[in-house]
């Protein structure tokens, strides 16, 4: 039995995201009259719901948190106190650790967040909120996973989910301790990562599978949702006809809403977040669109009006969301919270795109309902947010008057201009004899469904020493991959490892960091087995594929489509 299953067969009194109350007319819900509903959105391809599980979007209580902290400069001092309330984890637990973001020829840093929710039942709140006596005190689940990327020239951002069900090739994951959690030998459920090591093995599966570098992660529980719903005031939220999330079973969130737009907040926001049954078709993706409507719905709420200004109420707003929050140890400080939150207000509601990771049904055995990432699609969006190229096709801003080449691009986040692997400005390449480089084969691809090329790490060598590299060794060892990449061990080979990629025409995308090789190695793939140059991309795709689902953070229409059989 899966660990994710376990939540679905146990005999518990809330299933699905049960919150006791709620309702129609509930503390919280504040019902509006709206002037017609939404377009209708139909469900395609679609099976049948699966038992429940109980689920919440903890992300939200991570990027309110946030804005929280960046609401007025005034309550700043208020927070240093708590540095020692926060909690940390590892960033990454996996082998494959990229190098983080790495500047633009404006010197300019993207930044990429991890949010993670674990439906972790650890303390009394949590276990009052999330219900499910049989999983309290026992492994959590990653079940809500999204990346936020912030643009480098801070003009737009980007949300990708990844649906619970997704299945994927699970990373070896070392924690710190040193035990060590084997790479999978098949597909996993994402949701179990956490299980791994903690939240720095959700990361390295989100690494190991987008090659998107991911900078920072925030973990939060359902305490934070409340608490963080209640700190804005309300939420409007749309449903195209009353809504009441309860199955003859007793499985659902209980969220009971009447036609239109109603404020939400509290445990009714809550139950929103977690409504699976009533939404759409029953399953996780309607969940997913719902929960991106919440989230543009607050980010505009934010911007029309300034109700936390109080910085008695800042602090103990800060407080709760420290209290609920883990990050990685970059974030370790209330200033670096702080800049970070001043950084993502830079962005107005109507360059935020919210997707969900194009998928497909797997039709593997045993794997019912789980869902895959779909081929072409899924990669056209995560090699979007690797190249910072805006998902909702209307390109970046043009750089500050004041940018140039080498130049910072933003003082107040100074802990994001150079994550840690990436070369700094400063760097300096040591000359081409001098760097020491070794080369495998990994022509064979990670599928093995093409044999390598014989003598292929021999030839990409002689290519190296012919550019001045002479201390060039083909290795006797190989690989496996997809796409070339050169990997170096330390910072200080950062810069060496950039020369390389140059000089063999391999995009800086292709440069990451890693603890598996001692040295700079270059691993020739599957997309160079012939020729003294590497065979170019296609051109990246300029929009998020439809498959995505995208929604704009101006969109104040959006009406979530109500499953048959969930009216009142």
């Amino acid at each position: 039995m899966r660990p994710s299953d376990v939540r679905e067969e146990g005999a518990s009194t809330q299933a699905d995201g049960d919150i006791p109350g709620g309702g129609a007319g509930a503390p919280g819900t504040v019902p509006r009259p709206r002037g017609g509903s939404g377009p209708a959105r139909k469900a395609r391809g679609v099976r049948p719901p699966r038992s429940g599980r109980r689920r919440v979007l903890r992300w939200v209580s991570c990027v309110l948190s946030l804005l929280i902290l960046g609401t007025a400069a005034a309550g700043y001092l208020y927070y240093r106190h708590l540095n020692g309330s926060i909690q940390t984890d590892a960033l990454n637990l996996g082998e494959n650790k990229l190098g983080g973001s790495k500047p633009n020829a404006f010197g300019q840093t993207p930044l990429n967040i991890l949010l993670i929710g674990s439906d972790a039942r650890n303390d009394a709140e949590n276990q009052a909120l999330g219900g499910a006596t049989d999983t309290f005190d026992g492994p959590p689940l990653a079940d809500v996973q999204m990346l936020l990327h912030l643009s480098a020239d801070r003009s737009n951002i980007s949300v990708v989910s990844m649906p619970r069900d997704t299945m994927l090739m699970m990373p070896k994951c070392t924690e710190p301790g040193g035990k060590v959690h084997p790479a999978s030998k098949g597909l996993v459920q994402t949701n179990e990562s956490i299980q791994r090591g903690g939240p720095g093995c959700t990361v390295a599966a989100w690494t190991e599978l987008t090659k998107i570098p991911i900078d920072h992660f925030m973990m939060i529980d359902f305490k934070g949702v409340v608490r963080m719903a209640d700190a804005i005031g309300g939420v409007p939220v749309c449903v195209e006809q009353n809504v009441h999330s309860r199955t003859r079973d007793g499985k659902g969130s209980g969220l009971k809403l009447p036609k239109g737009t109603s404020v939400i907040q509290g445990e009714t926001a809550l139950q929103w977040l977690r409504t699976r049954y009533g939404f759409e078709d029953g399953t996780d993706i309607g969940r997913t669109h719902a929960q991106h409507q919440y989230m543009n719905s607050m980010a505009r709420e934010f911007r029309k009006n300034a109700k936390l200004s109080n910085p008695v109420k800042l602090n103990s707003l800060a407080q709760a969301a420290i209290e609920a929050m883990v990050v990685d140890t970059g974030l370790n400080k209330i200033d670096k919270l702080f800049d970070l939150s001043m950084e993502l207000k830079k962005v107005p509601p109507g360059r935020i795109t919210m997707t969900t990771m194009p998928w497909v049904y797997s039709t593997k055995p045993g794997l019912d309902g789980r869902v895959e990432p779909k081929p072409g699609e899924a990669e056209d969006l995560f090699r979007m947010v690797r190249e910072d190229i805006a998902l909702d096709g209307q390109g970046s801003a043009s750089p500050a008057a004041s940018a140039s080449p080498g130049a910072p691009a933003s003082p107040s986040a100074p802990a994001q201009q150079q994550p840690t692997g990436a070369p700094t400005a400063a760097a300096t390449a040591a000359p081409p004899a001098k760097i020491a480089v070794t080369v495998r084969n990994s022509t064979g691809g990670k599928d093995g469904t093409q044999a390598k090329v014989k003598g292929r790490a021999s030839e990409v060598a002689a290519l190296l020493t012919g550019k001045g590299f002479t201390r060039v060794v083909a290795d006797t060892q190989t690989g496996a991959e997809d796409t070339s990449v050169i990997r170096y061990a330390t910072d200080a080979q950062a810069a060496d490892a950039a020369a390389v990629a140059t000089a063999l025409g391999l995009p800086a995308a292709s440069v990451q960091k890693s603890d598996q090789v001692a040295g700079i190695v270059v691993f020739v793939g599957k997309d160079w087995r012939t020729g003294g140059t590497p065979t170019p991309p296609p051109a990246a795709p300029t929009k998020a594929p439809d498959s995505a689902h995208a929604l704009n953070g101006d969109n104040d229409q959006a009406c979530m489509p109500i499953q048959p059989g969930f009216t009142w």
